[in-house]
């Protein structure tokens, strides 16, 4: 089996018990008119200890479905809100 898809994001919300809503920002360019685009996605993540708060730089990783929307679980805290 392969690794596990991880992606880098901010808690920007943490009003549920043990889930964080973590907003997931990626930046490209357009293909056609080398445009940068900024698309950001929100993405539930389980958090077992509520460790977390709103701010702060975590890394998420996939895992089996935890709930009807919970597919990623909070593997780190990268970085606190200051």
């Amino acid at each position: 089996m392969g690794e596990r898809k991880t992606r880098e994001g901010v808690v920007v919300s943490d009003a549920m018990q043990k889930t964080r809503v973590v907003k997931i920002e990626r930046v490209y360019r357009h293909p056609r008119y080398e445009r940068v685009i900024r698309m950001s996605k929100k993405l539930k993540a389980h958090d077992e200890g509520n460790e977390s708060r709103v701010g702060d730089r975590v890394l998420i990783e996939e895992t089996r479905p935890l709930s009807k929307e919970k597919r990623w679980r909070i593997r780190k805290i990268l970085s606190r809100a200051s």
